[in-house]
């Protein structure tokens, strides 16, 4: 699922400072846990290409392709 929305930042169908899939939707498309919903979020959090405001949700970081990955 990481792998699916990194490829839809990347690619510009969720553009910077756009809304990203919250848990729940992420439960919705992919019929994952909750747990999976919220490993996916870290993980794109830990790769800079999300942030997260709370009360809000998560977003796409500005230049998501100009972040190098690890």
């Amino acid at each position: 699922m990481a792998e699916v929305v990194r490829q839809r930042i990347t690619d510009g169908t969720y553009p910077p400072r756009t809304r990203v899939p919250s848990v729940l939707q992420l439960q919705a498309e992919f019929g994952i846990a909750a747990a999976t919903g919220q490993k996916v979020h870290r993980a794109l959090r830990t790769e800079g290409l999300i942030y997260t405001e709370p009360g809000l949700g998560s977003f796409v970081a500005n230049r998501p392709a100009d972040r190098p990955r690890e």
